[in-house]
């Protein structure tokens, strides 16, 4: 029997989908993930189950299996939801993503000495300087003056 799919919740991909993916498509099926959960129609346990699916997958075949079962998307006619959300870029991305990782994994192990700050403290330091290298260099302009 083959699988239905509508072609916006599909990955915009004209080649073979054992071909290599970036986190650009991984962030993009996430996006979508959020958007279902929100709806209801994803719980907690399976919304974080398939994004932690979403951020090791490798293929874009690896991420269509996590929306096959999911409805498709209406396209608003306004500015998506996606475009008036706070854009963050892949960096941040994976760094809230997987701070959301450790945390769980901390709670669930019984939630002692809350050793997740640290990795969060690191590697948010960088993340922050990522930033602010990045307005530095595009100027006042950039920054809104």
């Amino acid at each position: 029997m083959q699988s239905q799919h509508h072609p916006t919740q599909m990955l915009a991909r004209t080649s073979d989908p054992r071909l290599r993916i970036g986190d650009a498509e991984r962030g993009r099926v996430v996006d979508q993930l959020a958007d279902h959960h929100a709806a209801g129609r994803l719980t907690l346990e399976e919304f974080e189950d398939r994004m932690a699916s979403a951020w090791a997958a490798r293929t874009a075949a690896d991420l269509d299996v996590l929306l096959r079962d999911l409805p498709p998307q209406p396209q608003p006619s306004g500015p998506s939801a996606a475009a008036t959300r706070l854009r963050l870029d892949p960096h941040a991305r994976t760094y809230l993503a997987v701070i959301a990782l450790l945390w769980l994994i901390w709670l669930v192990t019984g939630a002692g000495y809350p050793w997740p700050i640290w990795p969060m403290l690191g590697w948010g330091i960088g993340v922050i300087g990522h930033y602010r290298g990045h307005a530095v260099r595009a100027g006042p302009a950039a920054r809104g003056r």
